[in-house]
């Protein structure tokens, strides 16, 4: 699992408010990743967020595999393809997948595996492109980030400049909650909040 924890499907369905008791969907946990400010319940820029549907930790490749995966033209034993110009790293030093961008319009159960379970919602993009989202019940970004997990996305600092797993500082491998994703030599990064999604709110039946 991307953050190495079993989620209680006991105590999430416990927490889970009256607002879901008819339309609440369980489905296949799901992984959000999200930008912004913490404190925020409500943006517009869902449009650069990302949504794993399957679980990419255990797709994922050792970042000591790295060359087998170069060897084998950048194919992962799952399938995906590896992207040398902007790629994904977990805390458990798995190179991981790309998330689907952006985020598709609906309604997301989502939790941080603490206290805190909340709606969100995803609008469409509207007409300039920026693309809504609102947590319901004043929860904020905080309320339903996963500490444990942790993901970024590596880019080339400089075109042409090698941006390589390969460089990855091997000794913060397993990540301890709360840390921030190392730096690589010859990379940008860009740090992501995740969010657990655990269901999906649908229209009742009448």
């Amino acid at each position: 699992m991307l953050c190495g924890v079993v989620l209680s499907v006991v105590a999430l369905t416990a927490s889970v408010p009256a607002w879901a008791e008819a339309t609440f969907v369980r489905i296949p946990t799901q992984y959000i990743a999200a930008l912004g400010n913490p404190k925020a319940s409500a943006g517009d820029d869902a449009g650069t967020w990302g949504l794993w549907a399957i679980d990419p930790g255990p797709r994922g490749v050792r970042i000591g595999d790295f060359d087998d995966l170069v060897a084998n033209a950048g194919a992962a034993p799952n399938g995906w393809q590896f992207d040398p110009k902007g790629w994904w790293l977990e805390e458990h030093g798995l190179i991981m997948e790309a998330p689907q961008f952006p985020l598709p319009a609906g309604q997301y159960v989502v939790t941080g595996g603490r206290e805190v379970t909340s709606l969100l919602t995803v609008s469409e993009p509207d007409a300039t492109g920026k693309q809504g989202w609102t947590l319901d019940d004043g929860a904020t970004i905080y309320d339903v980030t996963h500490f444990g997990c942790r993901a970024a996305l590596y880019t080339e600092n400089v075109s042409g400049q090698s941006c390589s797993p390969a460089k990855a500082p091997m000794s913060v491998f397993p990540m301890t909650p709360g840390m921030v994703m190392p730096a690589v030599e010859g990379c940008s990064k860009q740090d992501y909040q995740v969010l657990i999604v655990i269901g999906m709110m649908v229209e009742a039946e009448s």
